[in-house]
């Protein structure tokens, strides 16, 4: 997969700016995005010396219940799926959402993983339903990365044609879920797991070998997103018996500053340097992160004047 990013010229950008107060930026973001966010947060404050920033990972769905249901708030919310901001925050605890990049669905593994020598891209399924083999996945209904495995086990029945094995799939080791697909790292590592369904951007990360997934299956295609709605499942809905249909779609990550943020002129400091070529493009690409997708224009979002300015990629809907 190509590994670009919107270019985006917002003139003087820090350097040279007045430097605001000092201020507590706190950020709300999916796991996937942990040491890019990490990477950025750090170069940021060496032009703003004087602000803290407060990186809080988790589920991108457990994040966003976090504002709604508990009534916390961030500054900016960085979701690894842009459905979640937009059926979850918008329009009540957001205004706008910036999708900023793409990924890929991969299955990382380890040297140590059983048949590590003879898994690929058409045994896998076969594999990880070996009574020797166990596998870790996301929860469904805190992390997107978790119905995204689930949509994987669909596809993958529909492109193999095998009935009856994403049932099959699903009904295995599931002792083996947690709340996002960071959390499940340490249970590869340690060889607990053998196979773990995560983001190829984070298999990269984290040098973990993977197998790539064909595009019918690995939600990494933009052209196949039609293909990817036959993919479907209910997840926990916004308030206690409810639940939101999801439906299988090519990734999108996106970015939103909520309505009630505390520090919205840093929040939007942030943004501009985490879109812009000398700060959050040259640390993702340091770090092999997909970028971007930009051709969802349809989602855009009464997206603030300030970060739309000489922005090509960026339109108000």
């Amino acid at each position: 997969m190509r590994s670009w990013f919107i270019s985006i010229v917002f003139g003087s950008l820090i350097i040279g700016c007045k430097q605001p107060d000092s201020h507590t930026l706190t950020i709300f973001h999916a796991g996937s995005l942990a040491l890019p966010l990490k990477a950025t947060a750090d170069s940021f404050k060496r032009y703003y010396p004087n602000v803290t920033i407060k990186l809080e990972a988790a589920g991108s769905v457990e994040s966003a219940r976090k504002i709604v249901e508990l009534n916390r708030q961030c500054d900016l919310f960085f979701s690894s799926d842009l459905e979640v901001i937009k059926r979850l925050l918008i329009p009540k605890y957001a205004d706008s959402l910036i999708p900023f990049a793409t990924n890929t669905m991969v299955i990382a593994y380890t040297p140590e993983s059983k048949f590590a020598s003879t898994v690929d891209s058409i045994n896998w399924p076969s594999i990880l339903l070996h009574p020797e083999v166990s596998y870790g996945r996301s929860n469904p209904n805190s992390d997107p990365c978790g119905y995204r495995t689930v949509f994987i086990f669909q596809l993958a029945e529909k492109y193999f044609g095998r009935i009856g094995l994403a049932d099959s799939l699903l009904a295995k080791k599931n002792q083996f879920m947690r709340p996002k697909e960071i959390d499940l790292l340490a249970l590869l590592e340690t060889s607990t797991i053998d196979y773990l369904f995560i983001y190829e951007s984070v298999a990269k990360q984290y040098g973990l070998p993977y197998i790539s997934l064909p595009d019918s299956i690995n939600l990494g295609s933009p052209s196949l997103a039609k293909y990817y709605q036959f993919a479907q499942l209910f997840i926990k809905g916004k308030s206690p018996g409810d639940s939101i249909l999801v439906v299988g779609e090519p990734i999108a990550y996106a970015f939103t500053i909520p309505r009630n943020a505390p520090n919205t002129q840093l929040a939007i400091s942030f943004a501009k340097y985490f879109l812009s070529d000398s700060g959050g493009k040259r640390i993702a690409d340091k770090i092999v992160w997909q970028l971007p997708y930009s051709s969802i224009s349809s989602s855009y979002y009464a997206i603030p004047e300030v970060l739309t300015n000489d922005s090509p990629g960026i339109v108000n809907k």
